[in-house]
């Protein structure tokens, strides 16, 4: 999956930590592609990006130090009221329906001033076969499957904060994935970590500078990781708003820019130390 060229791209800052966009969309999708499109071009070339078919309905920042002693996940609610590049203000998910990855990438890059070292995608089928795939994931003593687990993490209108709330729901499962995950000894058992990363493959779409052996490679530094070392964040905002006929997520820049820093800078842990980090939102759900 292309992004952007590397002249294109922020200055890297020296070190070994990497930061992801991850991206859920609100379509099915071909395979490989993260798009909307059903058809697959010949020998197995992804068909291209299709502007219009696909938003982002979620998006998550993931950053992971050097030493690979833990993980920050950042949320960014998909209302967020942002610059999107050539299209002025928008609401963050609709980036991606315009202009694909690359845009998705230049608009988050623009909002944080991070380089984005990697993209990964999945789209709703992909996640409800990625979550059969595992077994199904146990939320609040529950067990959920594929069905349920899209609708629990998709549910927006129903909840008292709606947009916010849903990024809270999000996490929360990605918690208990983590927690399954990393309880089962998976990433330290090199049959358990090819399983994952087989059913990982088979429905998420990354960038085209993301080898197999790079994510096998990731995966292996990060067999040492406890849950508790998984810290879960959401962009600071101000409210919302209503602009145009439509409900927005307003961020607030100011709040967030020491998050943004420390994660450029490999300091998020001595963010969290300061006690200066955003809200941990995996625990308490609507």
């Amino acid at each position: 999956m292309p992004t952007m060229p590397e002249e294109q791209q922020p200055q890297r800052i020296e070190g070994d930590s990497l930061v992801f966009l991850l991206v859920g969309l609100d379509a099915e999708s071909a395979p490989d592609t993260g798009v909307g499109d059903t058809e697959v071009a010949a020998e197995g070339e992804p068909a291209a990006w299709e502007a219009g078919a696909a938003r982002s309905d979620t998006m998550m920042l993931l950053q992971i130090p050097a030493d690979r002693s833990a993980a920050t996940i950042v949320s960014l609610p998909r209302d967020s009221w942002v610059e999107v590049p050539g299209h002025g203000s928008a609401k963050l998910n609709a980036a991606y329906s315009w202009g694909g990855p690359a845009l998705m990438v230049e608009t988050v890059q623009n909002l944080t001033d991070l380089r984005i070292d990697h993209l990964a995608v999945i789209d709703w089928a992909g996640f409800r076969q990625l979550t059969d795939a595992v077994g199904g994931v146990r939320v609040d003593g529950e067990r959920l499957d594929g069905r349920d687990a899209l609708d629990y993490v998709r549910e927006r209108k129903g909840l008292p904060e709606g947009d916010l709330d849903r990024n809270r729901r999000q996490q929360h499962f990605l918690r208990s994935l983590l927690e399954q995950t990393l309880s089962s000894d998976t990433l330290s058992s090199p049959t358990r970590l090819n399983g994952l990363l087989n059913a990982v493959g088979d429905v998420v779409s990354v960038d085209d500078g993301l080898s197999n052996s790079d994510i096998r490679d990731l995966a292996w530094g990060l067999r040492g990781l406890d849950d508790g070392e998984v810290r879960f964040m959401n962009a600071p905002v101000v409210g919302t708003e209503t602009i145009g006929g439509q409900s927005v997520v307003i961020l607030d820049g100011e709040a967030a820019e020491p998050l943004w820093k420390a994660m450029k800078e490999d300091a998020v842990a001595e963010l969290v130390e300061r006690g200066e980090a955003p809200e941990d939102l995996g625990e308490e759900v609507a």
